[in-house]
């Protein structure tokens, strides 16, 4: 009969590099990548960090690891989809998902990456443009166009001072400073903030519908 190593006790999880990268994934939406680091993974698996070598080169593969998990969970468009509701479903959801992981939209606009969902991801991405009639440069514009929407969007909105629903507050403090007369069209849209008119609320999806359509436009002309 195996020994165990503790009486009752249940077997340890196998250390693997699917168990080091979900651990790490864990780690960051809770903490940001910033305060990964190899020795707080390794507390956390419950080993000594040199035993995460084995399975993982350092943190900069544990970070390309992680958001190539992150954008495994983004929608990505199947070739018998529309390619204008395929971008739109994937615009939307890789705003969701870059929103659930907030460390992510940084490091996907910063480090090259090439895991598997990467790959993936682009590759349906361009070959739906290209079955839609886009030309190689085209495709690649409209991608970098798209995905330039989304990645500034989503940052605006990760690091907004005040959230939505302290907007009228926030006119109402600071609409008194400005120098009466001055500003009128800042002054009319605080106004409507304030009285509830107007919830001020950035739209993500007005952008990229404006973007869609432009491209619809543009294909359609070819």
């Amino acid at each position: 009969m195996a020994p165990r190593s503790a009486a009752g006790a249940a077997p340890r999880e196998p250390l693997s590099t699917e168990r080091v990268l979900r651990t790490a994934l864990t780690l960051a939406d809770s903490g940001g990548a910033e305060a990964l680091t190899m020795r707080r993974l390794g507390q956390e698996l419950g080993v000594e960090a040199m035993s995460l070598y084995k399975h993982v080169a350092n943190k900069d593969a544990i970070l390309d690891g992680i958001v190539d998990l992150v954008v495994g969970e983004i929608s990505v468009p199947s070739p018998e989809d529309d390619w204008k509701a395929a971008m739109r479903r994937r615009g939307i959801s890789a705003h969701e998902v870059l929103l659930r992981h907030p460390w992510a939209c940084r490091l996907l606009m910063s480090r090259p990456h090439v895991g598997p969902a990467m790959l993936r991801y682009v590759d349906s991405t361009l070959g739906s443009l290209r079955e839609a009639g886009f030309s190689i440069e085209q495709a690649d514009r409209a991608w970098s166009a798209m995905d330039s929407h989304i990645y500034g969007f989503t940052l605006q909105k990760l690091n907004f001072p005040f959230d939505v629903e302290q907007f009228p507050e926030a006119a109402a403090t600071h609409l008194p400073q400005l120098p009466p007369g001055r500003y009128p069209h800042l002054t009319e849209m605080a106004v409507h903030v304030i009285e509830g008119t107007y919830d001020g609320a950035p739209d993500f999806v007005f952008g990229l519908d404006l973007i869609l359509d432009g491209l619809e436009r543009m294909v359609a002309k070819a």
